[in-house]
């Protein structure tokens, strides 16, 4: 797991004063983001060679409201990974009382830039599966 800390930003919040739904997607990006520089793998070098991983599928449940000035946690695991495509899972939790304020879960698709899906080089991978074996070892036993 690989963990994110961050504070709402009040144009990240609504007309009700919590934080807009969509906000939450972006940070499940910084937690994916993060996940991968663990593994010493950085978007522009996958960029850079012709690899990018749009998601094909995402997903998210609201269980509380974050607010402006609250610091929060992204916590993010990988539930699945193949050389084809990731899935990430994620918790939202306000960092001051540990309330859980939402889960989410993406799935990835390894392309080129046209599109074309292909199988993620063993220079990215393996690095990647190693970050990741904890998590996915975890996921396996539940």
């Amino acid at each position: 797991m690989i963990k994110v800390r961050d504070k709402v930003r009040f144009v990240e919040t609504d007309m009700m004063g919590v934080v807009h739904h969509s906000n939450y997607f972006r940070w499940f990006e910084m937690g994916r983001v993060e996940y991968l520089k663990a593994a010493g793998i950085y978007l522009l070098d996958l960029m850079a060679n012709d690899i990018v991983f749009p998601i094909t599928d995402v997903s998210c449940q609201y269980k509380a409201s974050a607010r402006f000035d609250d610091y929060f946690l992204v916590e993010t695991c990988m539930a699945e990974l193949s050389r084809a495509k990731m899935v990430f899972t994620y918790r939202v939790v306000r960092e001051a009382d540990g309330l859980l304020l939402a889960t989410g879960r993406t799935q990835n698709l390894f392309t080129d830039s046209k599109g074309k899906v292909i199988r993620l080089p063993a220079k990215y991978y393996d690095p990647l599966r190693s970050v990741a074996q904890a998590d996915l070892t975890g996921a396996d036993s539940q």
